[in-house]
């Protein structure tokens, strides 16, 4: 659910009960965990939200290549400056078949893929099978942090404009 209105449910039962299923699967004691509903800043920025909204657009019976285009089109329109998204599986006929959909620029390797890059998995389970969907999204950089990563892409040139220079000619020799 990206929405806290969801998670939280009628006067913050639902977070009254995912509160007690986690103690009791791991065996906490009572009261010993806390839990905290935070508000997604910008949902077209988290990988998560986008890979939950493809999920139930499938689930709704909307076609794969509609519902990934739209995907694609909220998350660039969100400032994302690149973003992919892949779906596997049975798509209409028998036999499984992958689809990719890019768009912008997408790094794949190095240290910054760490801070830039916010990735999903999530399964869809439809009457013919089940469907893979991954959702990567490359974050812009932000230097207040709240968007994206405060550090800058290592490759990242900045071209200054040049110092004034003074005229030399007409100033006085001292020795």
């Amino acid at each position: 659910a990206t929405r806290t209105q969801n998670v939280l449910g009628e006067e913050g039962g639902g977070i009254r009960d995912l509160t007690s299923v986690v103690q009791k699967r791991f065996a906490f004691a009572e009261g010993t965990v806390e839990l905290y509903a935070e508000k997604v800043h910008n949902r077209g920025l988290c990988a998560i939200a986008q890979a939950e909204s493809l999920r139930y657009k499938l689930l709704g019976g909307l076609a794969v290549r509609r519902a990934c285009y739209g995907v694609l089109r909220y998350v660039m329109e969100n400032g994302a400056k690149g973003c992919e998204v892949i779906v596997s599986g049975k798509l209409r006929a028998a036999r499984a078949k992958s689809m990719k959909f890019r768009d912008g620029y997408m790094i794949s390797s190095g240290a910054p893929k760490r801070e830039y890059i916010d990735s999903a998995v999530r399964h869809v389970l439809l009457r013919q099978g089940v469907l893979g969907i991954k959702v990567k999204i490359m974050l812009p950089w932000d230097p207040t942090g709240k968007q994206g990563p405060k550090k800058p892409m290592p490759d990242l040139i900045t071209i200054h404009n040049p110092k004034e220079e003074e005229d030399l000619s007409t100033k006085p020799l001292t020795a």
